[in-house]
């Protein structure tokens, strides 16, 4: 414990010192302080009812000075205000994350399961930013950059369920499916925000997307934050016109403002059901992009999956976290407060009872 006036304690206690011994000393000189005298006591003062009461009042004059110097050094030590310092750790400034998804039907499958392992990883963060873009033609800000961990999953839960639904749009038969019309509705609620002039501009905008993605963190040049993407394309571009920017343009953005990219590439295999171009280079082009950033390439495979990948995300950033060491004074009157009416009850008590 710590005072922050101790200057109260140290004119406080030679003062009060000094009274008591004033008080002592003249008590002790004058011993007769008029009033009537009274011949012959010698009797009354050897009845035993005498002695009791002249005990009791030495007692309870005893105890009345004890309670006073009590509540006066009780006072004083309330005035100087005791305080504990403690000094905690404040995991404000942390990680910045953001889920970048082409949701693109060709890569369903790996957006699927991109999403159903980030769910369980949204559940254990402390003190992590996280948002979510999802992009095709145009992009869709889905999760502001948020720590309401409890609303993350829930639309996490929602795309999980989109992603699903595109799976089986991709192998049904719409001669035969009787909820096809309902699963068309669903699909074209999703598919609304992100396919704005898709006939002019094309499908899969991967510059656009992650430039959208990269304004969508709050007060870039305003805090020092560590800052990372999580992306998943195939990197399949098909644009009808000249895009806004293009992917190498993006990376820039990335690179001027400090932020890492962890690129999901999805497997040979996946890309083949939803294209018709060069799976290499187009996995080559987004890898140098990545790399340029300092970000890390996954590609996934039968001995990498997804939940591997973003195991190894976490691994890999938790380093970076910086961690705001705060230091608080914290006021510590309990006990003294408790003395100082204890000593009021009973002095209060005794006074009464010496009056009576």
């Amino acid at each position: 414990m710590e005072l922050k006036y101790p200057i109260f304690l140290y004119i406080g206690i030679p003062v009060l010192v000094a009274g008591l011994v004033a008080m002592h000393v003249l008590g002790r000189k004058k011993k007769y302080r008029g009033g009537r005298k009274v011949a012959n006591t010698r009797f009354f003062r050897g009845l035993t009812e005498y002695e009791g009461q002249k005990r009791l009042r030495r007692v309870l004059a005893v105890v009345l000075e004890i309670c006073i110097v009590g509540s006066i050094l009780s006072s004083l030590v309330l005035a100087a205000r005791p305080y504990r310092t403690e000094t905690t750790s404040n995991g404000v400034k942390k990680r910045d994350i953001f889920l970048c998804m082409d949701v693109s039907y060709s890569i369903c499958y790996l957006n699927y399961d991109l999403v159903d392992s980030l769910e369980e990883v949204v559940t254990g963060l402390k003190g992590d930013r996280f948002g979510i873009l999802i992009f095709n033609t145009s992009s869709v800000l889905y999760v502001p950059m948020t720590d309401d961990y409890e609303f993350i999953r829930q639309r996490l839960d929602e795309l999980k369920e989109y992603f699903r639904l595109q799976q089986e749009y991709q192998d049904m038969d719409y001669s035969f499916d009787e909820d096809y019309a309902k699963k068309r509705e669903i699909l074209d609620y999703y598919d609304a925000g992100t396919l704005v002039n898709n006939y002019t501009k094309g499908s899969s905008l991967i510059g656009e997307g992650l430039a959208s993605c990269v304004y969508s963190f709050p007060r870039l040049d305003g805090e020092d934050r560590t800052r990372l993407i999580i992306m998943a394309t195939d990197n399949a571009e098909m644009a009808l016109s000249t895009p806004l920017i293009e992917l190498d343009g993006a990376i820039d953005l990335c690179i001027k403002n400090h932020i890492k990219i962890f690129g999901l590439f999805p497997d040979q295999e996946t890309y083949d059901k939803g294209n018709y171009r060069d799976y290499t280079q187009d996995m080559q082009d987004f890898r140098n992009g990545i790399d340029k950033t300092g970000g890390t390439f996954y590609q996934q495979s039968k001995s990498l999956t997804v939940e591997d990948i973003v195991a190894d995300i976490q691994r890999q950033e938790a380093l970076e976290v910086d961690e705001l060491i705060i230091t608080k004074e914290i006021d510590q009157p309990e006990v003294f407060a408790v003395i100082l009416l204890i000593c009021l009850t009973l002095g209060f008590g005794a006074g009464v009872v010496l009056k009576s």
